[in-house]
């Protein structure tokens, strides 16, 4: 937090009171019904509401004890703090009070020795409150009492009422509990006296003269003491300062001006205090310094100080030596310093009630501690400014001596609703009392703040309101007409009024925006809950309303109703909404089309959203509409939404805890979170950085949760959105949030209660959210907009999603140019030099193709001439754990570590290798490399990298690989992980594997059950190898049974039921996996499938299990393949799976639309699509990449090429370009949209004709294949057999039976 603006104090002279307790400054005062504490210009400790108050009346702090006690005009209600020596410090009430008699209104409140509560109103009242609280001793008074306070010694009160020249002293005769005596004497002034001030000691237990300074409306500073203690005064006058003739301004005022003066007392301690802190802060080797020499000169003295000020900057200092004394000397009052460039925030023309300012002072011998000024003004501001006592009080001219450190101020009631103008440097502030406060943003310390501009009082039901001209201009909706006030003034002024009809309820407005040939004019609308609207044009004369007019406040303007307009029947609607500027200019081109700028958004009860733009040719024109976006989203009656001008939207569900993020323009969900029951979201709020990068906050009852945009990432199905911030606001205040809302500048500003806090863009580094976004070690800046812009926009070329991307699209001879480049630059690099981003590498390398790169034929420099090699991997490696990287986190630099290793393995096999097989190999090393270092339990690898693995041709090596990778021990658990028999094409060759699987499931543990390989030899036909197996295991308990069941015929359907009874006897024993074997041995191939999908959530088992058993045509499989994988990839939006589930049916054309077409629309019974089918990881941009390859692989792939429309295959390609900008991958894009190649027409005509013409003939540079192609065969040596396998069960040869296991 940077500014505080705590509330509104109260115009009275008791509404804030300042003590030093327990070495900490405490400074309260009152707001409404708030009583707020704080310790510091921009900390508050503490804010306590008081329910059923209108607002309290007084406030004061005990420096003893360290209460509080606050009023309202009938009730005391006193503090007590707690939690100071847990380093929590707090107040909890006491107890409330309330008057016997209550004669007039609490007016005062005053602090004795032992806790003792003076209560000024019609009387005077003390209470005792440290034990039981009570009344102790009351007097009523002829005239309410106005001020009334104890002496430092609590032996004598001074009180007096209003309009009153006399003033009451009043002496304690008695201290006992029980009999509490006073005598009084009065005190007589020649004009009302306008305040009072006692000495206060340097310490409480010291003992000192009881000396009393009054103020009076005369201009006069009068000193009393007890000069004479057998007098019939108690006080006598000792002297008296004129504070008006104490300012000689050098430039004369004129007669008929005002000249108030201020004044206040600076106590001895204070001064010393302030002294001191500037004796210590001198610069170190000045032997010179006259301003101090003669504060220190002052100081010997040990005086009083009085301060004056006026309002022209002058200030008059007046020392008060040995105050008291019986004898005065005329040198006993003497000037300090008569100076200028002394100015507070003076505001005109201010109401009389209103222009009047206290001040306050002290300065903390705590170290550190400043000079403090606090000044009180009375029409709603508290100014904390501090100073340097030495160049305060300095004789010579001088620039500024005060510094305004902080202004409080705020609303008298609870903040409703916020709302900015478009450029965020000006917001108005709505209460529940009706109050309207326009603020402006300022800078101060190089902070910001808000300074209060206008306010006004709208009692009318106010149904929407917004700003226009920068703050200047504050339109009101009422239910029947729009309102335009003019806010350049403290009191802003009505200026005109217009009626409209329209149908519905309005639920918004805002302002449009103009194009570069209409300056001058503001255009506004609304809409309703018919989607009905009405449009407004706004101009003051021949003058601009909008950039820069200087008319008088309150010159006439001119609105008017352009037109109405519908936005169509909507019988559902939930809302609508303006959208948030997220700090773009409100201004648009003149162009009508979906890429206009967004200015209002809406959506039904059934969750579709829209995005609008609007335009306005210029004066005189209508306003035209124009949908940009609709997204279904599935958020069933949203209880809340926002939209920004950059395309994202966010919506809340009916509960109030669900939040997704859309990104309107690709109709993709970005983010879906949902929080704990008791976390209602309550605001949602947009902004961005200057290159667009967005930020939501997100608002809870008493938090702000910021959200930031992050680079899209698919290798590792990284988040699209983090928190990086949390803003509680429970320390501040108990009252929930009522609004918040950004400014330009990246600050966020909460609205509570009374209070406006203003939170800067600054981030702790620190912070656990910021800690688990892995910012590199060089980025050092602590603020908002550089974090978020780092974690978004262009990538490095060495960074590991970059060359990851590369990869996929076959760019494998780049990402060894790079690395090699990479390497040949870390030779001679040292921390914390640039290095650049493209490596010496020209922008166009990365999207020109080879015949068309001018470059593509010599080396760009000396790393070009080297080859990429195990031994520059093995160097650049070492070098990666040496050196640190720029613009890489630890994890991303590890990440590119292992990236490099398994570049060097593809290097190895890249002569045996297809493009496919490398794209499989990459990411399965990078997942295998992931997994180990990790240590966490084995994840398949995702259907992405099964599909290249499909669609190699080197699948015979990649089988090998991935066994290397298991050192030849691979179990079904590793297969699985490894995909590999989702992807061998070959089922025979499949067959081969899983029977290899099977010996390894039997030999993995010392006692070789033959339960864990019994379902893959069934799988296999293989019953007699299960049989040689049992006959082993003497072990086992169920050895005996087993084998008497096995050696039945299961061709009898006798046996088959024995084999089935059994199987659901496992079942019901959970022995699920056991149990598929049995239905197998049943040959039930659909049971033993469900069970592995229903109850062991296998789906890879029962895929294999299929396969082995039946073949790739086995009815079955089929099945499981249509009724269970492609309903699932419809439900998740998983493209991936979907194609590959078409193309092991065999249906090619749809596994080709599938990459592009909504995939429930490819389905006979589509599902509905989840949330999560419509997420951006839908999506990938390598889809782009495989749909290229299948269109050109075979004719039926082909056909479902031709049969996407153009606009469709249009839409596909600039989608995947805006995800590989989303990605940070620029370059990726820009090579995607500048080589794309569209299928001809004449070639889509002709191929969706029947039979299917030679292609060939029609492509530029395709190769394409005629005919569908057979099933890949493997080589001999990795089959089992070129026999077709029998339906029955196959009896092996009973020699090799027992060799085969080592037997």
């Amino acid at each position: 937090m940077r500014a505080v603006l705590p509330g509104k104090p109260q115009a009275t002279l008791q509404a804030i009171s300042t003590a030093q307790w327990e070495g900490r400054r405490l400074v309260t005062y009152i707001s409404g019904a708030a009583l707020v504490v704080l310790t510091a210009a921009d900390q508050i400790l503490q804010t306590i509401y008081h329910d059923d108050v209108d607002e309290l009346g007084a406030v004061t702090i005990d420096e003893a004890s360290g209460k509080i006690a606050t009023c309202t005009p009938s009730t005391i209600y006193i503090y007590r703090p707690y939690g100071i020596e847990e380093g929590a410090l707090q107040w909890s009430l006491q107890c409330p009070l309330a008057l016997d008699s209550a004669t007039d209104a609490i007016r005062t409140l005053s602090w004795g020795t032992g806790e003792e509560l003076l209560v000024g109103s019609g009387s005077l009242t003390l209470f005792a409150t440290k034990h039981a609280e009570k009344s102790v001793w009351s007097r009523t008074l002829a005239n309410p009492v106005k001020v009334a306070q104890y002496s430092a010694d609590a032996g004598l009160i001074a009180s007096t009422g209003c309009y009153d020249p006399l003033l009451k002293i009043w002496r304690r005769l008695s201290f006992g509990a029980d009999d509490v005596r006073f005598d009084a004497t009065y005190l007589s002034h020649p004009a009302v006296v306008t305040g009072i001030h006692w000495r206060r000691p340097f310490d409480r237990e010291q003992v000192v003269e009881n000396i009393l300074y009054t103020f009076c409306a005369d201009h006069v500073l009068r000193i009393w003491a007890p000069m004479d203690p057998h007098g019939l005064q108690i006080l006598q006058l000792w002297a008296q300062v004129d504070l008006q003739a104490s300012i000689q301004p050098r430039i004369p005022t004129p007669r008929d001006a005002p000249t108030p003066r201020y004044a206040c007392i600076i106590d001895g301690r204070d001064f010393i205090a302030a002294t001191e802190r500037a004796v210590h802060g001198a610069p170190p080797g000045v032997t010179e310094n006259p301003a101090l020499d003669h504060l220190v000169d002052v100081a010997r003295r040990n005086p009083e100080v009085c301060l004056v000020l006026d309002e022209r900057g002058h200030m008059c200092a007046w020392g008060l030596e040995n105050v008291g004394s019986r004898v005065r000397q005329t040198d006993q009052i003497f000037n300090i310093a008569h100076v200028e460039g002394v100015h507070l925030d003076w505001r005109h023309p201010l109401p009389a009630s209103e222009a009047y300012v206290q001040l306050i002072n002290f300065c903390d011998p705590a170290p550190g501690g400043e000079f403090t000024v606090l000044a009180h003004h009375f029409d709603g501001r508290i100014e904390w400014l501090e100073a340097r006592a030495d160049a305060l009080f300095d004789p010579s001219p001088g620039p500024d001596r005060l510094t305004s450190v902080a202004v409080w101020s705020g609303h008298a009631a609870a903040v409703e609703k916020i709302d900015r103008t478009a450029f965020g440097d000006a917001l108005i502030a709505r209460t529940s009392t009706h109050e309207n406060v326009v603020w402006r943003q300022t800078a101060r310390k190089a902070s910001t703040t808000l300074v209060k501009q206008s306010e006004f009082f709208e009692s009318e039901p106010i149904r929407k309101m917004c700003l226009l001209d920068e703050g200047r201009l504050v339109a009101l909706l009422h239910a029947h007409h729009l309102h335009l006030w003019d806010t350049r003034t403290a009191t802003a002024l009505r200026l005109a009024r217009c009626p409209y009809a329209v149908e519905g309820q309005p639920l918004c407005l805002f302002s449009l925006p103009v194009t570069d040939a209409s300056p001058g004019v503001a255009y506004l609308a609304t809409i309703t809950s018919a989607m009905k609207g009405v449009a407004w044009e706004v101009q003051r004369g021949e003058n601009v309303v909008v950039h820069g007019v200087a008319d008088e406040p309150g010159a006439a303007l001119r609105i008017r109703e352009l037109n109405s307009f519908d936005l169509g029947t909507d019988g559902d609607l939930a809302f609508v909404l303006p959208v948030d500027p997220a700090g773009s200019i409100p201004s648009i081109s003149g162009l009508m089309d979906v890429f206009a700028r967004d200015v209002a958004v809406s959506c039904s009860q059934h969750g579709v959203l829209k995005t609008w733009t609007a335009k306005v040719d210029g004066p005189g024109s209508v306003v035209e509409w124009l949908p940009t976006s609709t997204v279904e989203t599935g958020v069933v009656y949203p209880s809340l939404g926002s939209g920004s001008s950059i395309r994202k939207a966010a919506l809340v569900d009916a509960p109030r805890t669900g939040l997704t993020i859309w990104d309107t323009r690709g109709a993709e969900l970005e983010f879906d979170q949902r929080f704990r029951e008791q976390d209602l979201i309550q605001d949602l709020d947009w902004t961005s950085t200057p290159d667009g990068q967005s930020i939501l906050a997100v608002g809870f009852p008493h938090r702000v949760l910021l959200l930031s945009q992050l680079r899209y990432r698919y290798i590792d199905a990284g988040p699209a959105w983090a928190s990086i911030r949390a803003i509680s606001i429970r320390d501040a205040t108990p009252h929930p949030i009522g609004d918040s809302v950004w400014l330009g500048n990246g600050s966020l500003v909460i609205g509570a209660g009374n209070q406006m806090l203003v939170y800067d863009k600054t981030v702790d580094r620190h912070d656990p959210f910021v800690t688990e976004l892995q910012l590199p070690y060089h980025h050092l800046s602590d603020d908002l907009f550089d974090v978020v812009t780092y974690l978004n926009g262009p990538l490095p070329a060495f960074h590991p999603q970059f060359l990851s991307q590369c990869i996929l699209q076959g760019k494998l001879l780049l990402v060894q140019s790079i690395l090699v480049r990479l390497d040949q630059s870390l030779k001679f690099y040292i921390d914390g030099e640039h290095l650049d981003s493209l490596i010496g590498l020209s922008p166009d390398a990365f999207y020109l193709p080879a015949e068309e790169d001018p470059h593509a034929r010599r080396p760009l420099s000396d790393a070009d001439e080297l080859e990429w090699t195990e031994e520059t991997a093995t160097h650049l490696s070492e070098q990666l754990t040496r050196t640190r990287l720029p613009h890489l986190s630890s994890h991303e630099q590890l990440q590119l570590a292992d990236l490099v290793q398994c570049c060097a393995t593809l290097e190895t096999h890249r002569r045996s290798l297809d493009d496919n097989a490398c794209r499989f190999l990459l990411f399965f090393r990078s997942h295998m490399i992931r997994r180990g270092a990790a240590g966490g339990e084995a994840t398949p690898l995702p259907w992405r990298d099964i599909v290249w693995a499909l669609h190699s041709g080197s699948q015979d090596i990649l089988v090998d690989l991935v066994w290397r990778q298991f050192q030849g021990k691979m179990v079904w658990e590793q297969a699985r992980e490894s995909g590999m028999c989702m992807w061998v094409a070959d089922v025979t060759a499949l067959r081969a594997q899983v029977e290899i699987l099977a010996r390894n499931q039997y030999t993995q543990t010392d006692e070789k059950n033959p339960v864990d390989c019994s379902l893959f030899y069934l799988a296999l036909r293989k019953k007699n190898v299960l049989v040689g197996l049992w006959r082993m295991a003497g072990w086992h308990r169920e050895q005996r049974s087993t084998q008497k069941l096995l050696a039945n015929n299961f061709s009898d359907p006798r046996w088959k039921t024995a084999a089935l009874k059994n199987a659901y006897v496992l079942l019901g024993r959970h022995r699920f996996e056991y149990a598929a074997a049995f239905f197998l041995l049943a040959d039930a191939l659909k049971d033993a499938v469900g069970v592995c999908v229903t109850h062991l959530g296998d789906v890879q088992l029962a895929i294999t299990i299929a396969r082995v058993y039946g073949g790739d045509d086995h009815p079955v499989l089929h099945a499981l393949l249509e009724d269970t994988m492609l309903p699932q990839a419809a439900v998740d939006g998983n493209r991936w799976l979907a194609t590959w589930a078409f193309w092991m049916l065999g249906r090619r054309e749809q596994a080709v639309r599938a990459l592009v077409s909504p995939i429930h629309t490819l389905l006979a019974s589509p599902a509905s699509p989840t949330l999560h089918a419509k997420s951006f990881r839908a999506n990938d941009p390598a889809l782009v990449v495989l749909y290229q390859q299948l269109r050109q692989k075979t004719l039926q792939a082909l056909r479902g090429a031709a049969r996407i429309s153009p606009r469709d295959e249009w839409d596909f390609v600039f989608h995947h370009a805006r995800l590989y900008d989303r990605m940070g991958c620029d370059l990726l894009a820009l090579d995607l949209v500048r080589n794309w190649e569209f299928l001809p027409h004449p070639l889509v005509e002709r191929v969706l004709q029947d039979p299917i013409p030679d292609p060939r003939a029609m492509l530029r540079r395709s190769s394409l294949v005629i005919a569908d192609p057979p099933r890949p065969q493997l080589p001999a040596e990795m089959k089992s057999g070129g026999v077709k396998a029998p339906q029955g069960f196959e009896e092996p040869d009973a020699s090799s039976l027992l060799d085969s296991f080592g037997f």
